[in-house]
């Protein structure tokens, strides 16, 4: 399991239009690096459209967005044009990459254990570590209790770590 200060495990995978993508690509910048279920689905297009929503404000603190999930380029092109989504989506469908994240294990679902995609969140540093992470993450908002959307949660901490 990854921790704060522990180097980022390296990765290619294709994106939405088969092009490969490292880590290495991202180099010298700050990264969000996302793990989600499944395109177009409530939680997972909740996530991505707030991503979406806060592109620019993460562009300004040099950083870049990234959604990693098993889906293939061609559902994840059918994800980005139905939402008009502005961020790169990884395939990794065997896996690899979700569970060296820690992306990838036991979880329940709907009271049953199963194994699967678990939400995860991690910013990766320019020099490539860890420095910040979440696990298991609900991207729902309770307005009542005036709970803040993930997406702003990581902009805050990426701003936060930068200061």
């Amino acid at each position: 399991m990854l921790n704060i200060g522990d180097k980022a495990p390296d990765f290619t995978l294709p994106d939405e239009n088969g092009k490969m993508v490292s880590l290495s690509d991202y180099a010298g910048k700050w990264l969000v690096v996302y793990f989600y279920p499944k395109d177009d689905t409530p939680g997972c297009t909740k996530e991505a459209c707030d991503f979406t929503e806060n592109k620019n404000e993460f562009a300004g603190l040099n950083a870049e967005v990234v959604g990693i999930s098993r889906d293939n380029a061609e559902k994840h092109q059918k994800f980005i044009a139905k939402y008009d989504l502005n961020l790169t989506l990884l395939s990794d469908p065997d896996h690899i990459v979700h569970e060296a994240y820690g992306g990838w294990g036991t979880k329940i679902n709907y009271g049953k254990e199963i194994v699967g995609v678990i939400r995860s969140t991690y910013i990766v540093s320019p020099n490539g570590e860890i420095a910040a992470l979440w696990r298991k993450v609900n991207v729902r908002v309770n307005r009542k209790t005036g709970t803040v959307k993930h997406a702003d949660k990581v902009r805050e901490k990426l701003a936060a770590l930068q200061a």
